[in-house]
């Protein structure tokens, strides 16, 4: 009889766990398994929601199946997609909200953590099945059409975008963006400020920098009426609606049953994100089989899809090493700030910070009008090893 194959856990489906998970199921041998745990029934292209909560026709592209992610893998059939909300990990297993093969928990030989940060709707999605997304969506497009005017609170990339959106597609309408920092994504070089602003000024998108909006508890009407939000600054400003595009908050609550070696070992308490060792190792050594990947890692990397893929090799490579008896060796080094940005329906820009380590002083920057509607959506179908044959395909 054939031992049971030993479980290698990947926490979180979204792109950096994916990705994790199936650089893993490439190199692992036989006597491992992938089982990548995820609460949505369907991967989420966070990349498309500013969008597509605003473009309607498009929403339900943004949730693909994870049927097929296994699909171009050695051996497919023996790893698993587990539709689960890991509830604590624990040293020698986690635990679900729900049961998978008539058991709550699942024991592992090593764990992967990519549970990133929860970010405000329309940015991220409270519910987990594609029908409830898609329709939150739906509704977001129809407060956004009866809106006169559009304040949007946060100048990161969310923010950004859904305003150079929003203004191109409805060009009558009020557009303001307000952000509490002196200029608008301020991890980036300040060339791309200035290309903001330049992309704002050309559309008739007011910024206000400098300045906090005043979040009521009970949060902003919804009814269309217009009225006014309150900024630190001492002004007001009028509107109908608010869209939220702030923050990221850390999902690390799944390690409360973790007792680390010493305070601070494992969360770091300035940020809320795990601590890893450049091997991408839980920072605590009591937990040498644990890793965390991607945005709820503290790596000092930016905060976004490709970095975060990038460490994906580094932790398939070095769990690959330890399950061959050698040593985890492989080394994550961040790189330089990047991010593919749009400014409307086409104009886009691909912009990189300078490399301080090749004494790089100025940014690359590729501005670019080859932008489509639905953003290429077809090709993450593609990704996730899902074949788009015609429309109805994206309503699976």
């Amino acid at each position: 009889m054939a031992a049971p194959l030993k479980n290698i856990i990947v926490v979180g489906g979204s792109y950096v766990g994916r990705a994790t998970a199936q650089e893993l199921a490439r190199v692992i041998p036989e006597t491992h398994r992938v089982l990548l745990i995820e609460p949505h029934s369907h991967f989420h292209h966070l990349f498309a929601f500013p969008r597509f909560a605003i473009v309607p026709g498009h929403e339900h592209k943004a949730f693909i199946p994870y049927t097929g992610i296994f699909s171009t893998v050695p051996r497919p059939s023996t790893h698993a997609v587990v539709q689960a909300r890991v509830l604590s990990v624990n040293p020698q297993f986690v635990t679900l909200d729900r049961q998978w093969q008539d058991s709550k928990q699942i024991p592992y030989d090593y764990l992967a953590i990519a549970t990133g940060t929860r970010l405000a709707q329309p940015a991220g999605m409270k519910n987990d099945d594609k029908a409830s997304s898609v329709e939150y969506l739906r509704n977001h497009q129809a407060d956004i059409e009866r809106a006169k005017s559009i304040l949007i609170v946060g100048g990161g990339a969310v923010g950004v975008q859904m305003a150079t959106d929003l203004k191109e597609y409805y060009p009558d309408k009020d557009v303001t963006l307000v952000q509490s920092r002196a200029r608008v994504m301020p991890q980036f070089h300040e060339q791309l400020h200035a290309l903001i602003k330049k992309r704002f000024d050309e559309l008739g998108v007011r910024l206000i920098v400098s300045a906090r909006a005043s979040v009521p508890s009970e949060g902003f009407p919804t009814d269309g009426k217009p009225f006014d939000v309150q900024l630190t600054n001492g002004s007001k400003v009028s509107t109908e609606f608010v869209i939220l595009a702030t923050g990221q908050r850390p999902n690390n609550d799944l390690l409360t049953n973790l007792t680390p070696s010493s305070s601070g070992s494992l969360i770091n308490p300035d940020n809320g994100f795990i601590r890893v060792r450049p091997t991408l190792q839980v920072q605590d050594e009591r937990f040498p089989n644990i890793f965390a990947v991607g945005d709820i890692a503290d790596t000092g990397a930016q905060k976004a899809a490709r970095p975060g893929s990038m460490q994906a090799g580094v932790v398939a490579r070095n769990i690959q090493a330890l399950i061959e008896g050698r040593r985890a060796e492989e080394e994550y080094v961040p790189p330089p700030a990047a991010i593919h940005l749009t400014l409307g329906m086409k104009s886009n820009v691909i912009f990189r910070n300078p490399n301080t380590a090749e004494r790089q002083t100025e940014p690359w920057i590729n501005e670019k009008t080859d932008g489509r509607v639905d953003m290429g959506v077809e090709g993450w179908w593609e990704k996730l090893g899902v074949q788009v044959e015609n429309t109805r395909s994206y309503h699976l």
